[in-house]
């Protein structure tokens, strides 16, 4: 099953979502006709993760100009819409990427819209079993023969892509190869992605695994019990600083100190060379409730952000569709 999850799919009339809010109680989809509905899912994170995301927001742009000839709208006002699912999310450079893509085939109506968002996602779907090959590749060329000890941050599997998976294509192909003995999932704060995502697809998949708070982390990697951590990306700046969900940087500070390889495993569209550094990554900011509700005094305030920077000196290797990139070596730039 684990291997046909869909987070993104056009049925004939509607952008069909994998609900991520409500796994792994139940399994439900939301048909999205207008671009209201699709704004709400992209920023409540029913539908998450980069690639996903660029994949809705190609898809979001055919949803728009469905919804424009129903209700008639002027040219202002698609245009308009357009802008709002572009920006839903600001720290995924594939989002706005997706939208890009599919603008200049407006003209040529919605079924040329349509056509390349499917393109798009098969690509995606393509990349990600290149990136689960080639990361298999590079860490068993550089770990013992003995099967392998994961650790994982927040969820880079199919539910955050097209099909497959990122990080977790690695993990997968890893099984695959009878190399795996066990994946840490970190739990992922505040919303809690690994434990409710990443161990569900895991469970599906038949890999076994441990969920551990995201705190726990930089113990579980310093007392010898991981030997590789590979987690996803947001968005990659030219010079290999790499955002992704908060607590990922404890994780490769954890792992240069213990001397283990910290992999990103992305596609190459994540790489935003407009971006010189990470210090120009727009790191969004949630909802105070997600960290206070039920749990704080009165009157505590928040600081949520949903992203942290890991600086490209603790990457240890960037593994994309077309190879792998050793950054913090400086062997190979990115822009």
């Amino acid at each position: 099953m684990a291997n046909d999850i869909r987070a993104v799919a056009w049925t004939g009339d509607a952008l069909r979502l994998i609900d991520q809010t409500v796994l792994p109680g139940r399994v439900e989809h939301l048909d999205v006709r207008d671009t209201a509905t699709l704004v709400d899912a992209i920023q409540r994170l029913a539908v998450r993760g980069a690639p996903a995301l660029g994949v809705a927001g190609a898809f979001g742009v055919a949803v728009a100009m469905l919804e424009a000839e129903r209700k008639r709208w002027p040219e202002a006002e698609l245009d308009a819409a357009i802008a709002r699912v572009r920006s839903a999310r600001p720290t995924a450079v594939n989002l706005a990427a997706g939208v890009d893509r599919v603008l200049p085939l407006m003209r040529e109506g919605t079924a040329a819209v349509l056509a390349e968002a499917q393109a798009l996602l098969d690509e995606d779907v393509r990349g990600n079993r290149a990136i689960g090959r080639l990361g298999a590749d590079w860490i068993l060329a550089r770990t013992g023969e003995r099967p392998l000890r994961v650790l994982t941050h927040c969820n880079a599997g199919a539910l955050a892509t097209a099909g497959w998976g990122t990080a977790l294509g690695v993990v997968r192909e890893l099984h695959d190869r009878g190399r795996l003995e066990l994946v840490y999932a970190d739990e992922t704060r505040p919303l809690l992605q690994g434990t409710r995502l990443t161990a569900w697809e895991l469970r599906q998949a038949g890999i076994p695994y441990r969920v551990q708070t995201d705190g726990a982390a930089p113990s579980t990697i310093l007392r010898g019990l991981v030997d590789v951590a590979v987690i996803g990306a947001d968005r990659i700046a030219a010079n290999g600083d790499t955002a992704n969900k908060i607590g990922s940087l404890g994780v490769a500070l954890a792992c240069a100190d213990a001397g283990i390889p910290f992999v990103v495993a992305a596609p190459w569209s994540t790489v935003d060379p407009a971006t010189p550094t990470g210090a120009g990554i727009p790191i969004e900011e949630r909802a105070a409730g997600e960290v206070l509700d039920g749990a704080a005094p009165d009157g505590a305030r928040a600081f949520n952000p949903a992203f942290d920077v890991t600086p490209a000196r603790l990457v240890t290797a960037l593994v994309t569709e077309t190879g792998v990139l050793e950054v913090s070596a400086g062997r190979t730039p990115l822009a």
